[in-house]
């Protein structure tokens, strides 16, 4: 019989409810995992990917849907104390990482337009072609519900949109491949909770042009996100349930009620169904 690590034993005892059942809950209720899939689990060596690894290492095991996971290091040009410190936490993790190599970060280096767009898209593409040419279907990233609340109010008070990130979607550039997201309904808080428990040390930012929040839980200075983290704190200290309330707007979506909407192609208008005689008042 395989001994459990304290790390993973964890996951279902002091942890069961707030990151086992969650995690648990977002692959049934999204359908992240198909019979004989191959996942890339892409880590990064931040604290969200190297749980995820944790939950899928431990859920391959046990799932009664059989499939593969290959654990996928990209190093896009970390400092060696980065890259050691990945290598040293997958040890200890006993998770068994495939490391590849790319220049991403000398190319960036060069460009004074959106660099980390950039990055972020030659990261992911990365990702995408390596985890294709080892046979893989599927693409896990460490992407929690903080990020798909805060990604909601992003684009709602910096982009003048109504969007999400969703928990699972074809890629545009790599037939056949899908990215997924385990860790969509797990809390960041529970996360940075199981990471202290056991006095884990994972990296932060490992970006080469940002490495005064290298080693540090509260990195990322002045950017939007952390402008919608500060305005989430103050907004969850007024009513308790606001990240739950921000959620379900997008699930509950009343088109009768939006001005206008698109569904990438094509775009709507009310005023379509009103001079149809169709648009009646839904409020009264």
């Amino acid at each position: 019989m395989e001994i459990q690590s304290q790390y993973e034993l964890s996951l279902t005892k002091k942890f069961g409810k707030v990151i086992w059942s969650k995690f648990l809950k977002g692959i049934k209720t999204y359908e992240l995992i198909q019979p004989n899939d191959k996942i890339a689990v892409c880590i990064s060596g931040g604290k969200d990917s190297m749980l995820m690894a944790m939950c899928m290492k431990r859920l391959v095991k046990y799932s009664e849907i059989p499939f593969e996971v290959v654990f996928l290091v990209m190093d896009p040009g970390y400092h060696e104390i980065n890259r050691q410190k990945i290598i040293d936490n997958a040890a200890l993790l006993d998770i068994p990482i495939k490391v590849f190599d790319t220049g991403i970060y000398d190319a960036v280096a060069k460009v004074d337009d959106h660099p980390c767009y950039l990055c972020a898209r030659m990261r992911r593409g990365y990702l995408y072609k390596t985890a294709q040419e080892l046979g893989c279907n599927k693409i896990a990233l460490g992407h929690h519900f903080d990020d798909v609340i805060e990604t909601i109010l992003m684009g709602m008070l910096y982009g003048s949109q109504v969007q999400t990130m969703m928990p699972k979607i074809h890629s545009e550039n790599y037939p056949g491949m899908q990215l997924i997201r385990p860790l969509y309904l797990v809390r960041e808080a529970d996360i940075i909770h199981w990471k202290q428990y056991h006095d884990l040390q994972f990296i932060q930012c490992a970006c080469r042009f940002t490495e005064n929040c290298t080693m540090c839980d509260n990195g990322g200075g002045g950017s939007k996100r952390q402008e919608i983290k500060a305005l989430l704190k103050q907004l969850r200290a007024v009513n308790p349930a606001i990240d739950m309330n921000i959620f379900r707007s997008v699930e509950n979506v009343n088109l009768r009620t939006i001005i206008s909407y698109h569904d990438g192609k094509e775009y709507h208008h009310f005023l379509e169904r009103f001079r149809e005689g169709t648009h009646a008042d839904d409020l009264s």
